[in-house]
């Protein structure tokens, strides 16, 4: 919801999905073009900063979101430093990896980077468009059905799931562990059932419209398209550029 929220709000909302693209995918080979993990640090800064200052997304809505990819590359880092062996008998052995500094500095800083890229990507850009570049890019029909009914279910749920917590909590709910631990096995499984119930109603009235082809909807038009790319992709071949020769 925050990635959605972000993009809508987004100063880049109305910037066409391929210019934004190219930049990400820019972004993503500098990343791995970086010669040194300093270069991959100042790219994924310069992707951050031109998500933060350029499209305006808030900085606490974009720490929010980087912080579980950023917890997760944190404890993958944090494997690299044990190497598993075997000793001079044959048994198992662990210990610190003679060269885990070098190694966790360059995942990290490649990480970063392609995470700043992909960021810049989704919260300057509304899913309805991507799915519009990615249909137009020939991806896979059925692919983009399963993107269009899982966006759709996943406001469904979670208007859902608000009205049961409101209710829950007005007939205090929360109000003791004990309570609490029940109202959470319960909201569970309403959701549970609703999914069930919601997906079978969808599939009902599909059928009853003998919906056998593809789900399509209106894409906006994007003033200045081939302009808003072309600068976009002279900006990522310079980012390249940068990144390989620093």
């Amino acid at each position: 919801m925050l990635i959605e929220q972000a993009a809508y709000g987004s100063r880049w909302r109305r910037v066409s999905p391929a210019a934004k693209a190219s930049l990400a995918l820019a972004g993503l080979l500098a990343a791995f073009v970086a010669a040194t993990p300093a270069a991959a640090t100042a790219v994924a800064l310069l992707l951050a900063l031109a998500t933060v200052v350029g499209a305006g997304v808030a900085v606490g809505l974009y720490l929010r979101v980087a912080a579980p990819a950023v917890g997760f590359l944190a404890l993958g880092s944090l494997s690299l430093l044990v190497a598993v062996g075997t000793d001079a008998a044959g048994h198992l052995a662990w210990g610190l990896a003679p060269d885990a500094a070098p190694r966790i500095a360059a995942v990290a800083g490649r990480s970063l980077a392609s995470l700043a890229a992909l960021l810049l990507l989704v919260l300057t850009t509304p899913l309805p468009d991507l799915i519009g570049l990615l249909r137009r890019l020939r991806v896979p029909e059925v692919l983009l059905d399963l993107m269009v009914l899982c966006y759709r279910m996943l406001f469904v749920l979670a208007s859902a799931m608000r009205d049961t917590l409101t209710a829950q909590s007005a007939r205090l709910g929360y109000a003791s562990l004990r309570h609490g631990r029940r109202s959470l096995g319960l909201l569970v499984a309403n959701l549970a059932l609703q999914t069930w119930q919601r997906a079978q109603a969808l599939h009902q009235a599909a059928m009853a419209r003998n919906g056998g082809g593809t789900l399509r909807f209106l894409s906006p038009d994007f003033a200045n398209a081939g302009r808003d790319t072309l600068l976009a992709a002279a900006a990522g071949s310079a980012l390249v550029v940068l990144a390989g020769l620093a």
